[in-house]
């Protein structure tokens, strides 16, 4: 019997539906769901020959895109758009990823325990909030009565399957969190680390006395660091483009239009009886809010509202791309109580953009034809170089663009973009250089490995000058008296710290703090900016038997975070390394 026979003989279906997806939600009715089912599938790739398909993917970001919408007001661009398809694409691979684990792990799930996430004692906290009553108890009349309902068969087919893949979900982290149990001596020690305090006195060798004319550094030294230091520089596929820009800013034709239309505004914004209401009609950037301040504090910009009469609007005040009527609704002595209402200056969709997206399209397509440079130039535009790795969407000379690395990411040399919009300018580009994944040659970081090699003799030198002190002065007083340094102190330093008050970031320095006995003084250790000689003079270690149960609780839960987020990246990560996973996003949608 499958599971919506046992679901009909005793419960129900919700009038609208979201669905699971390793806790994502979307909603089925929203994304044209069945339509697509209707069309047949398309496989947009596949992670180990297991195909994603285009329905899908379209469905997750058409639900991006309605969420983004419900919750801002505001349209999807087409930047927005590019970062909702790449989040789509990653959780898909990393859904299937997980699904395949599942399967090699043998992870199952009952028809029963699908049933009892529906209709059991304790049902899934998505059924509770649609079903539960004002005393918290489930409705099970309704509940039943949704069910039975046969036009909506489909959709708790489709529910089942996502109630079940859930509950895989929450097996799997179940196995997962077993084997990152969080022992009795890591919650000790953690414990110490955190109680275990220390007061010392030190003396400070900055390695920037260390001058660059006392460092000698041959061509060897260079070699010898970059060949025992590779994996330093490893570098991923690269691209290097030139690029053409047309703005989309507002023009002065814009602004004057902006003003023209708040001017017209001005006479029914001082007849409104209802401010909130005007504000909201007329889609104001400026939430609704009656400000009464001390007519001394109004800050300079709203300084017109003083003189206007109680229920007078002011003329139109511009400011730095956004445009102001202001509205007196009461003064009372020195306090003045207004309504700003604002809009942005924005550039015209027609006049402005629309004609700076038909001027980069025809550059586009005259620069196939007349050669990129040529065109730039034959046009008097500026030409710029912008540089991409691939992997992050930062693109340097432009910023984020999750849409020029997916271009660039399926272009090859000498290629030239239709133009891509960004939020405030269309480019056009050309790629100029792509340079494969691999180790950057010797020549190419000879000179950052310079400055590498000669910072690392400077600590040595340092490290040599403050042992040399050391073994010539019996005290820390004396040692600083004879190297011109002072004696610095700092008190109840944590174990867990990372930070030596006086000296900036020092984890290797507190680390040797608490190697040091009391009143024990140490060797030079090498920190981050400076060598140090190390005095303890006060250790007051912290006693376990002190721990209290609810510490011990919220250590051992804090541990278990921590591991359970550096694992489960790296194990995600790592199943994305190994996986044989084909991305013919660009050949699919393109066509």
């Amino acid at each position: 019997m499958g599971v919506m026979d046992k679901m009909r003989k005793s419960t129900s279906v919700i009038l609208w539906v979201l669905i699971f997806s390793f806790g994502l939600l979307w909603m089925l009715a929203d994304t044209n769901f069945f339509d697509v089912i209707q069309r047949g599938s398309q496989s947009l790739g596949s992670v180990n020959g297991e195909s994603i398909e285009l329905e899908e993917y379209n469905n997750r970001i058409n639900y991006y895109i309605e969420q983004y919408s419900q919750q801002t007001g505001n349209s999807v661009d087409s930047e927005m758009r590019a970062n909702f398809e790449q989040r789509a694409w990653d959780e898909m691979v990393t859904g299937k990823l997980l699904q395949q684990k599942m399967e090699e792990l043998g992870i199952q799930v009952t028809d029963q325990e699908v049933v009892n996430m529906i209709t059991g004692e304790n049902p899934d906290p998505f059924i509770r909030q649609q079903f539960q009553r004002e005393d918290g108890t489930i409705d099970r009349v309704a509940l039943k009565t949704a069910i039975e309902s046969p036009e909506n068969k489909q959709l708790w087919i489709a529910i089942e399957d996502q109630m079940r893949q859930k509950r895989r979900q929450q097996k799997m982290n179940n196995y997962l969190q077993s084997s990152m149990e969080v022992s009795q001596y890591e919650v000790e020690q953690q414990y110490l680390r955190n109680n275990t305090r220390a007061d010392v006195a030190y003396v400070r060798f900055p390695y920037a006395d260390i001058p660059e004319s006392d460092i000698s550094v041959t061509d060897a030294d260079l070699k010898e660091y970059y060949n025992n230091n590779q994996q330093q520089f490893e570098r991923r596929e690269t691209y290097r483009f030139n690029y053409v820009s047309f703005d989309k800013t507002p023009t002065r034709q814009d602004t004057a239009r902006t003003l023209k239309e708040m001017e017209s505004l001005r006479s029914d914004f001082a007849e409104a009886e209802n401010d909130s209401l005007f504000l909201n009609s007329y889609q104001s950037t400026t939430p609704f809010n009656v400000r009464t301040v001390e007519e001394n504090e109004i800050r300079e910009l709203f300084a017109p509202v003083v003189d206007l009469e109680v229920g007078e609007v002011s003329e139109v005040i511009n400011d730095e791309g956004r445009v102001y009527l202001l509205k007196k609704v009461s003064e009372s002595g020195s306090e003045i109580s207004f309504v700003p209402f604002s809009l942005d200056i924005t550039a015209d969709p027609v006049a402005t953009i629309d004609e700076q997206a038909k001027e980069a399209d025809d550059f586009s397509f005259f620069a196939e034809e007349d050669g990129f440079e040529a065109e730039a130039e034959r046009r008097g535009l500026e030409l710029r170089e912008g540089l991409a790795t691939k992997g992050t969407s930062f693109i340097s000379g432009i910023g984020q663009s999750q849409q020029i690395m997916n271009y660039l990411t399926n272009a090859g040399e000498g290629d030239i973009s239709e133009p891509v919009e960004l939020s405030g300018q269309f480019v056009v580009l050309k790629v100029t250089d792509i340079t494969p994944a691999g180790v950057q040659p010797f020549e190419e970081v000879k000179d950052q490995i310079r400055t590498t090699v000669v910072n690392e003799k400077r600590k040595e030198q340092a490290v040599s000058r403050a042992g040399k002190l050391l073994e010539q002065h019996s005290t820390l007083s004396a040692l600083a008296e004879a190297a011109g340094k002072e004696v610095a102190t700092a008190q109840g330093i944590a174990m867990n710290a990372t930070t030596l008050p006086g000296a900036g970031r020092e984890p290797a320095v507190i680390g040797a703090i608490f190697g040091l006995d009391q009143g024990e003084r140490s060797e030079p250790v090498k920190g981050t900016s400076a060598a140090f000689i190390l005095r303890v003079d006060r250790l007051q270690e912290a006693d376990i038997s002190n721990m209290t149960a609810s510490q011990r609780s919220q250590i051992r839960q804090q541990l278990r975070k921590e591991k359970q987020a550096a694992y489960l990246n790296t194990w995600i990560e790592e199943l994305k390394e190994e996986a044989d996973i084909e991305d013919n996003r660009s050949r699919v949608l393109q066509g």
